[in-house]
């Protein structure tokens, strides 16, 4: 009898240590955030994520969304980063900017490690007015699943730069407008070719009245990336 009363809570223990609570106050102007995920191992964290958006105001759930990995890091306090976006580095569980440049805040959600080499992939949220509650972007979330993680965004211009590479020697920068009830509008291109060896060549390609222009121009490796 005390087998088989003991074996279904030494499971269910088990399991309740594996998930992890946490709350992020300072990631976004308008929530608080409850996160939870399913697992965490040391540093790592990962599985089933669970966010829900706090109305800093109400204090009431305004939205719940979810990850199938919400994949991330802790630092040394044991928490998790919010808003950080570094190439080759750090890139945080969840993102709250204006993706789209209409005033609103949006949300990036972490989900698992689909983008280019294995990188960061994202689930992209925008803010709809009319719904009042985030919705999925199809074309945004394709950017951050497509590229070398995350895509920036450049306020002052209104430009989403996204990053890509092939091995160590083509690395390509684009940057996109946003075109309202359009959508994306690629507008430049910066590719770097170092495939030879000794000499990289760089092409940008601008968008004008429709047209695109192509410039190229070729340097010697150690001058071009001087360290």
């Amino acid at each position: 009898m005390k087998k088989v009363v003991l074996f279904p809570l030494i499971i269910f223990a088990q399991f309740y240590i594996a998930q992890a609570k946490f709350e992020i106050k300072d990631g976004s102007k308008r929530f608080d955030v409850q996160m939870s995920v399913k697992s965490c191992e040391g540093d790592t964290c990962s599985g089933e994520g669970i966010i829900k958006l706090i109305d800093k105001r109400s204090k009431q759930i305004f939205q719940t969304l979810t990850s199938e990995d919400l994949y991330f890091y802790l630092n040394q306090n044991q928490k998790p980063s919010v808003n950080i976006i570094q190439l080759y580095n750090e890139q945080s569980p969840l993102i709250f900017d204006d993706f789209n440049f209409d005033g609103s805040e949006d949300l990036a959600i972490r989900n698992g490690n689909q983008s280019g080499y294995g990188g960061p992939s994202y689930d992209v949220y925008v803010y709809n007015s009319t719904r009042k509650q985030f919705v999925l972007s199809n074309e945004l979330t394709a950017l951050a699943y497509e590229n070398l993680g995350m895509f920036q965004t450049d306020h002052k211009r209104k430009r989403i730069i996204t990053f890509a590479k092939s091995g160590c020697c083509w690395h390509i920068t684009t940057e996109y407008t946003v075109v309202p009830k359009k959508g994306l509008q690629k507008v430049y291109e910066m590719e770097e070719d170092a495939m030879d060896g000794e000499y990289v060549t760089v092409t940008t390609r601008n968008l004008i009245n429709n047209k695109w222009a192509s410039q190229s121009k070729k340097y010697k490796i150690k001058d071009y990336y001087k360290e």
